[in-house]
């Protein structure tokens, strides 16, 4: 999607979140090209895997937020406009809270 490749461009946490992380960024490409390397850093958790064992498959992705030092978000947030509130940076262990977060939300309404 064009306009999210230019919102993340544009973003000042993005660059400071690349500088710091490029050498992790360019290792995982490396190893998404190369079979071999890949299955060489399986090895470190599942020493009997082999090159052969493994098969092409989609990555996953998970959405982790970013603030504008570049800093990843550990926990939620929960960001209020006018009219809105906003859960943000959710990731599923955080299901099991979810009743203090809708408690959360809740106390945040205005009573009228």
């Amino acid at each position: 999607n064009l306009k999210d490749t230019f919102e993340t461009a544009a973003f000042p946490g993005f660059w400071r979140m690349a500088a710091k992380y490029w050498r992790n960024g360019a290792g995982e490409y490396y190893r998404s090209l190369n079979k071999h390397a890949f299955a060489r850093a399986l090895q470190k958790l599942v020493p009997e895997i082999q090159a052969a064992d493994l098969v092409p498959a989609g990555a996953g992705v998970r959405a982790q937020a970013l603030d504008r030092r570049g800093a990843l978000l550990d926990d939620f947030c929960i960001v209020r406009s006018e009219r809105m509130i906003h859960v943000c940076n959710v990731p599923s262990p955080a299901a099991t809270a979810s009743l203090v977060i809708g408690k959360q939300i809740v106390d945040m309404l205005p009573l009228d």
